[in-house]
Formats: C-alpha cells, structure tokens, sequence
C-alpha cells in the first residue's frame, strides 16, 4: 500500500498534546465568536495569521490569549471532544491529553465543573470517536507563581477519572525544573507519572534537572539532549522516553530547521522515542503528517514507522488490555 495510506493505517498512540493548543481553527473560531471581545480573531484569515509565531516566546503569549476564551465546563467539553474527533482522523485510539487545569480555575471554571465536563468529554470521546483519553494535568510554568504547588494541590485533592500524570509546560528558561521539586514530590507521593517538559529551549542541564529533582519518567521534547553525549547514553540506557513534536520545535524556533532536527539522532542512539503533534491546531498539523515527516525528512521506513507507533504504546500508562490490542494491530499492519 502507498506510505500515507500505511501511516493513516497504523493505530497510534498521543501521549504530548495540550487540550488548548489542539483545538481546531474551526472549534478556536467558535470559542471566539461566542466570547465576544477577547484578542482571538474570530475571522479564519485572520486566526491563521495571529498563528504565525516569532518565537517560542510569543507562542506562549498567543497560547495564553487562546486559553483566556476557555471559562466554562462546557468549552472544556467542547475542546475534549474536538480533540478526539480530529485524533480518530488520523486512526489515533488513545492519547494522553494535557490539560492545565489551573488557567481554567482562573478563568472562572469550579472545581467540580472541571472534573465533570473532563469526565463527560472523555466518555463521548470513547462512545462517539473510538478514542480513548487519560489527562496529565501540567504545571503552567511561572503562571501558578507558586512552583506549581497549585496545580498539585488541584491535581491530589480533585482527582478526575483518568488522571494519571503530572507534567509542566510554560517558557522554560524563568521555570527552572529544580524550583518544581516540591510540587512533583506531592504528584509522585498521589500515586502520579512525573512527564515534565525539559531541553525544549533550554540546554541539557535542564534535562538533567528534570531527571534528579523531578524523577521524570519521560521527557516532554528533550531535543536538547544531543547536545550532551553522557545525557544520551543515560536516556538510551535507563530507557528515558523522549517525546518528540518535530514540527511544534519548527514552530515555535526552538530547532532552526527540520535539518537540524535531533530526532534521527536521538533514535540511531537507541533512545526510546515517541511521536506526537504539541499543539496540532496551532501548528496546522495532525499524526499523520508527523510520521509522514519522519519517512519524508528523516528516511524512517515502514518498520521504523511502526516501531515509532509501538514506543508511543509501550510508552503510555493505557490499560494493560488496550496496549496489547494495539500492539497486535500494529504487528499484524
């Protein structure tokens, strides 16, 4: 069969995409227009311009006037099943959806209207599109302005159905990983997975940091980590999975060129490694394209395309159940 029609085909697994930054243009224009007189433009032209980044900085600045429109249970709603509606597009089954719940608290959401429209948007997620979502509610970098003590009280003390990680997000170089400690130690004590971001646009001691202080069990980009050859022995030896978005780090600056993107690097080094979109509707990019940029741009063919697809499964904290289903229709494809 032709490469897209193998790509489509494969069963994957999400596990590095944001509940925000994955909405649509189409569900983003209908946020703005039903909340009217934020900064988002509510014509698509328009949203798609606001959506060409300068750097990673300004990514986070648009992130967060995108994140302003979400205020109620239902928006959050809205955006879960959006996710999972575009996610079986591209014949994803499972993903880890990141949700920073306490920008929605600001915004004016409760408590418990958060943890009902996460537990109602996941089950239609399931019964209508066939995906089925587990959360990492991440730390929203210096937002909390308490080193995401916030968050972790939130996570701990309101546990939603299917939360199963703890991770941290936001402009890394005023968010040093160690400052987290604290609050990774009440997220791993609640029975949590540590899944922080680090080496997105910070060297590798921050990798590092993540690794000692947090106790990460993956890392989110980590593309960084070439940088230091000890780091990537320790990543290929320990079995540290490195979560990959090649086309977020074109994005956002944080890798100059598809050229000089790590990823080759990191996998030809034996470091587990998993496939994922970021922020898909920011980035104009979806699953398929991902891996279609893998055998495009980096020459990986159609066993390495699924041992990608297989990462993403072994990698994952699904049901023990779910991932051998999906390891079999990965092996029988």
């Amino acid at each position: 069969m032709p490469i897209s029609d193998f790509v489509h085909a494969l069963p994957k697994a999400e596990l590095h995409v944001h509940l925000v930054g994955a909405a649509s243009v189409e569900t983003v224009l209908a946020l703005a227009r039903n909340h009217p007189g934020g900064r988002v433009p509510a014509d698509e032209a328009a949203l798609r311009k606001f959506y060409e980044f300068r750097d990673f900085r300004h990514f986070i600045t648009v992130y967060g006037i995108v994140n302003d429109l979400v205020t109620t249970g239902e928006d959050v709603r809205t955006l879960v099943v959006g996710y999972a509606r575009d996610a079986a597009r591209t014949n994803v089954r499972y993903a880890e959806l990141t949700i920073s719940a306490t920008s929605h608290l600001r915004a004016g959401i409760e408590p418990d209207e958060l943890v009902e429209a996460l537990k109602a948007g996941r089950d239609e997620a399931l019964a209508v599109h066939g995906v089925a979502l587990q959360w990492i509610f991440d730390v929203p970098g210096v937002w909390d302005r308490d080193w995401g003590m916030t968050s972790a009280r939130f996570a701990t003390e309101h546990r939603p159905e299917g939360l199963v990680g703890f991770g941290l997000g936001g402009f890394e170089s005023d968010s040093p990983r160690s400052n987290f400690r604290e609050a990774f130690a009440m997220a791993r004590d609640a029975g949590l997975r540590m899944v922080p971001h680090a080496g997105e646009t910070t060297p590798p001691s921050e990798i590092w940091a993540a690794l000692r202080d947090l106790r990460a069990e993956r890392i989110g980009h980590g593309v960084s980590a070439v940088q230091d050859p000890e780091l990537v022995r320790h990543l290929a030896d320990e079995g540290v999975v490195v979560e990959v978005c090649p086309t977020s780090n074109i994005r956002t600056g944080a890798v100059t060129s598809l050229e000089e993107h790590p990823l080759p690097r990191l996998v030809e080094a034996g470091v587990p490694v998993t496939i994922s979109t970021d922020d898909p509707g920011m980035f104009h990019t979806d699953l398929d394209r991902e891996y279609l940029l893998c055998h495009e741009r980096f020459g990986f063919g159609r066993d390495e395309l699924a041992g990608l697809a297989r990462a993403a499964v072994r990698a994952s904290y699904a049901p023990v159940e779910l991932k051998d289903q999906l390891m079999k229709e990965i092996d029988a494809l």
